[in-house]
């Protein structure tokens, strides 16, 4: 009865959509971080005031907040987190998972090839 009540009210809530929107918007940036990872070995690079920098943590960060309610849910209710509308909360969930797994093995590879990963500030290895 009390799993039933918690899901009924799936994408009703601004937490869920700013998870769809925070979502939708980290995983491409995520992606263009790894890609610019793997290739230079280096992330983002800081952009016009810091921000592109800043999209690129904060991104980091929507993700893994979004994997960790996800691993809440799935913990309290027995599954994941509600579909939301048209079946986006669903798809960021599973976009945030792979994510993650992109994530690890990127900075996996990167850890072995070059010895560290970058920090998350410019330095004199990247745009310092």
């Amino acid at each position: 009865m009390g799993m039933a009540k918690e899901s009924s009210n799936s994408g009703d809530g601004i937490t869920e959509k700013v998870a769809i929107v925070g979502g939708l918007v980290s995983t491409p940036v995520i992606a263009w971080s790894l890609y610019t990872l793997k290739t230079t070995g280096c992330g983002l690079p800081p952009g016009p005031g810091g921000s592109i920098g800043a999209l690129e943590g904060v991104s980091y960060l929507i993700v893994v907040g979004i994997v960790a309610w996800s691993s809440y849910t799935k913990y309290k209710t027995g599954s994941g987190l509600p579909n939301g509308p048209f079946g986006l909360l669903g798809a960021v969930e599973g976009l945030s998972y792979l994510s993650l797994l992109a994530i690890l093995v990127v900075f996996g590879v990167q850890f072995f090839e070059q010895g560290s990963i970058p920090g998350p500030l410019p330095s004199d290895q990247c745009f310092g």
